[in-house]
């Protein structure tokens, strides 16, 4: 068996160094973990709605502690953070509470459709990097195929959670009282 938890270049890539891929891969990953795990925490101390952030509070805190796994990952496979795009995810979630959705004054029910969106679309994101580095650890000792297994388990009921919410908050928001 090729020792690939050691030599960091990965069978079959071309041009740049499979590890090299990885780590912009990685970094983009964490970038945009960065984004869902800040909005997922505004969503939750923002929503005037008291059920719904407390039925998205429990998938927030999953997905901080999934980034926080991203990072030991990226450890593990000596692959460096680039803080700039930590950086640049953090003030892009932040600029994106800006935008005006109907309402200046108040929090608008189409702000909360909307952010359901954002984490349902970076939740799948995040089943796609455990899935890639799933295939990964094929190659890779480093990588533990059944925790990658628990990770996508456990973002398939995180999905499921923000999409039955979203669609209940697509139809509130349009068809409404």
């Amino acid at each position: 068996m090729n020792d690939q938890g050691r030599s960091g270049a990965l069978p079959g890539l071309t041009g740049q160094s499979g590890h090299a891929l990885l780590g912009i891969y990685l970094n983009d990953h964490l970038a945009a973990a960065t984004v869902v795990t800040g909005r997922s925490r505004h969503f939750v101390s923002s929503c005037r709605d008291a059920a719904l952030a407390d039925a998205v509070a429990p998938v927030a805190a999953q997905i901080a502690e999934d980034r926080r796994t991203l990072l030991a990952l990226m450890r593990r496979l000596d692959v460096p953070v680039r803080r700039y795009k930590v950086y640049a995810g953090r003030l892009g979630e932040r600029a994106g509470r800006l935008k005006s959705n109907g309402a200046l004054l108040r929090r608008s029910v189409l702000s909360t459709l909307l952010e359901l969106e954002l984490l349902q679309v970076g939740i799948q994101g995040k089943i796609c990097v455990w899935e890639t580095l799933l295939v990964l650890a094929g190659q890779d000792r480093r990588l533990d195929p059944r925790q990658l297994d628990d990770l996508m388990e456990r973002a398939r009921g995180q999905l499921r959670t923000i999409d039955d919410l979203r669609r209940r908050q697509a139809e509130e928001t349009f068809t409404g009282p």
